[in-house]
Order: C-alpha cells, then sequence, then structure tokens
C-alpha cells in the first residue's frame, strides 16, 4: 500500500492511497478514512463516509480486473468531503434494485442516501467513482 498526502495553500487537503485489489481493502479504506476525518475535525462524517468508500472500493475489487485500486479523500472544505475511487474497468457502476432475495446490489443506493451527490468520471485508462458528503446543518 502506498500513501500520498497533499497538503498546500492553493489545494484541498488530501489523502491518497494505493490499496490492492482484494475483499481487505474495503476495511483498510475505511480505518485510513476515519484516520484523515478525524485529523481534519471531521469526525463526525466518519460512518457516512466510512459506508462510501467501503461500498465504492467493494464494487471496484468486484468489477475490475487491475492489480491495484487508488483511493482519495479531499476536504472540500470546512464542512465537505469527497472520496473518490480508481480503477481501470471502463464500465461504469449501475445503481441496481436487486430483490429481497439477493445478497447484494444496494451499495449505490446506500451510497445516493448518504451523499449530497455522486458520480463518474471516464478516465482514458478507466474510470473514477467519487461521491461528497458534508455535515448537515444541525451538527
Amino acid at each position: 500500500m502506498s500513501t500520498t498526502t497533499l497538503a498546500s495553500p492553493f489545494e484541498h487537503p488530501t489523502v491518497s492511497h494505493t490499496l490492492p485489489r482484494a475483499e481487505q481493502s474495503a476495511a483498510t479504506a475505511r480505518r485510513l478514512t476515519r484516520a484523515a476525518l478525524a485529523q481534519w475535525g471531521l469526525g463526525e462524517l466518519a460512518d457516512d463516509v466510512a459506508l462510501v468508500v467501503s461500498e465504492l472500493v467493494t464494487n471496484a475489487v468486484q468489477h475490475t480486473t487491475c492489480a491495484s485500486i487508488r483511493v482519495r479523500l479531499t476536504r472540500l472544505d470546512q464542512r465537505r468531503v469527497q472520496v473518490a475511487v480508481v480503477d481501470k474497468s471502463h464500465t461504469p457502476p449501475m445503481r441496481r434494485t436487486p430483490t429481497d432475495s439477493e445478497d447484494s446490489g444496494r451499495g449505490l443506493t446506500l451510497v445516493e442516501a448518504v451523499t449530497t451527490r455522486w458520480g463518474t468520471d471516464p478516465l482514458p485508462w478507466g474510470k473514477r467513482v467519487w461521491a461528497d458528503l458534508e455535515l448537515t446543518s444541525g451538527t
């Protein structure tokens, strides 16, 4: 696993991790996300951001064949965070409506429920799936 931390007066604070395409990477991404949010004073977002990063990493692990994926967490301002996962698959994620008997397929519905917006950016070598989250006014 490699880690890059970017912080300059001209950029948003960002933490970026390259993780293996493996099931345990979702747990690693959650742990690293919680640590970054705590450092940025955004611990109140930890549960929702951990859920989103877990779902996006799990999708990347399941739907790409490359050896690694990239997770990037960016503090957009004092109340907002963006999480992004980059992989080498060109296939965009599709939100599904699974039946009650299906064990999977609810991830993007969960992502949509806890984020202010989310999307996919095609890249020459794959895609970037991102989601923005922010503290609510009552927090």
